[in-house]
């Protein structure tokens, strides 16, 4: 399989300016959050022919920016007519934490069990999730127009990525535990387009503004791993970038019509030669030549090509794409600007054409849509999904508390150790973090320059 049933992406969609980055993980339970113009909503993707609404709120509109901690009940919430202020909630029980305004238009949020992250144009503050408290301003950051950044979701490896450099494509990595800078990635010639950790925070992926090539990266080390070519004809516009849940696969979409997966595959030099063919006798001539070859020929010649694509029958749009189990199955989630959710099987063999399975609305959800196709999976189902395909099974039961919206001990969730922080955030118990009394001596303070 893909990726394990215990965590999943977590969608981030807006309205009014398009969808947002991928907001990493959940624990358990599959979850989207959706910024309107009334307010927002989250729904539960546990299974592929249904949304189910967890949440929804209309008490602030023209939300562009709403982020979920996990499954928790912590919600961080901007709207566009206060945009340079950050509300929190604890949604489940109705109540405000606290709010911080900015001097400026807030871009990103980001958030992971030790830290909240918030990206201005040129400057990025770093918090404590377990009080709020501001513990770090990073102040002259290269212009960042897009807000573009990425926090890992293990928060022993709780690093922060966002653009070196406005001219060409460095990755600044920087360890928000310690506080300090890791390393600078030269990673594109290029600006910046889209970035992301794979769920370990040991893995980075990066792609530019051309939008040809997507690049891996180990961290903290700034080791280049893999190189994946999307196209050679046009540059496009890469909207996000994830990977799976177990890092073998990668995700990328962009303003075209085409969603690639990338299988990223460690090469086991250990292993023994295998029998020569004339397949791989080809490939050595062409390593052995690519050596003699100038760079860019060179380069070209090495990069890996899609190992599963999604054609979709309309471009231009903004996309984001993520990787994530469903109902035991591997699948690829694209969501669209124009306020639909797609959802594909996903071969983790064979690769190939990725079959939609499901398509949902996001936005006015009791209006008729004459172009849906409410029910578009095949016949017979691929030999695949045939065969792993069973029906939803509650996983086993564990010991461990989880941060789920039960506590987690009802649901059962076994939580990994990289996700288990000292004195845990469980924001559905009377003695939460963050303390709620606390945090609201903070409300409507403007944040001070650290």
């Amino acid at each position: 399989a893909v990726a394990t049933v215990a965590k999943c992406p977590l969608f981030t969609v807006s309205r009014q300016s398009g969808l947002k980055s991928i907001f990493k993980l959940t624990s358990i339970r599959k979850s989207l959050a959706v910024g309107t113009k009334s307010g927002y909503k989250l729904f539960s993707l546990a299974f592929v022919d249904k949304l189910e609404t967890i949440h929804e709120s209309t008490e602030i509109p023209d939300v562009y920016i709403v982020e979920r901690l996990f499954s928790s009940s912590l919600v961080v919430v901007v709207s566009l007519s206060v945009p340079h202020k950050m509300n929190v909630y604890h949604f489940k029980k109705g109540t405000e934490i606290c709010n911080y305004s900015y001097s400026n238009k807030i871009l990103a949020v980001r958030l992971n069990r030790q830290r909240l992250i918030v990206c201005l144009e040129e400057s990025i503050y770093i918090h404590n999730i377990k009080d709020m408290k501001l513990l770090k301003t990073l102040l002259d950051i290269p212009s960042n127009p897009t807000g573009l950044c990425a926090l890992s979701t293990n928060h022993s490896n709780s690093y922060l990525a966002y653009p070196g450099c406005s001219t060409i494509g460095e990755i600044l990595v920087y360890d928000t535990n310690n506080l300090s800078t890791v390393t600078v990635i030269p990673a594109h010639d290029s600006p910046l387009a889209a970035l992301a950790f794979n769920h370990t925070g040991t893995k980075i992926a990066s792609a530019s503004e051309k939008g040809t090539v997507i690049r891996v990266f180990s961290v903290p080390e700034g080791q280049r791993l893999y190189e994946f070519r999307r196209g050679m004809k046009r540059y496009v516009n890469i909207s996000s970038l994830s990977f799976s849940m177990d890092s073998k696969f990668l995700s990328a979409s962009s303003n075209t019509e085409t969603v690639h997966i990338f299988k990223v595959e460690q090469l086991n030099p250990s292993c023994p030669e295998e029998s020569p063919t004339w397949s791989a006798y080809m490939g050595k001539m062409f390593m052995a030549a690519s050596n003699y070859l100038p760079l860019q020929v060179s380069d070209m010649m090495n990069q890996e090509r899609a190992f599963a694509a999604v054609r979709l029958n309309f471009c231009g749009q903004r996309l984001i794409c993520t990787l994530a189990t469903i109902q035991k199955l591997p699948r690829l989630l694209v969501a669209s600007s124009d306020g639909h959710l797609y959802i594909y099987n996903l071969d983790p063999h064979e690769g190939g054409e990725c079959v939609l399975v499901k398509q949902h609305r996001l936005f006015d959800l009791n209006k008729i849509d004459e172009n849906e196709e409410h029910d578009v999976r095949p016949p017979v189902p691929q030999s695949y999904a045939a065969t792993v395909a069973r029906p939803s099974a509650v996983p086993p039961s564990s010991t461990m508390p989880g941060y789920s919206e039960d506590g987690g001990t009802l649901k059962g969730e076994v939580i990994p150790d990289y996700e288990l922080a000292a004195g845990p955030v469980c924001l559905d118990d009377e003695n939460e973090f963050p303390p709620i009394i606390s945090c609201l001596g903070s409300k409507n303070e403007k944040t001070k320059r650290s």
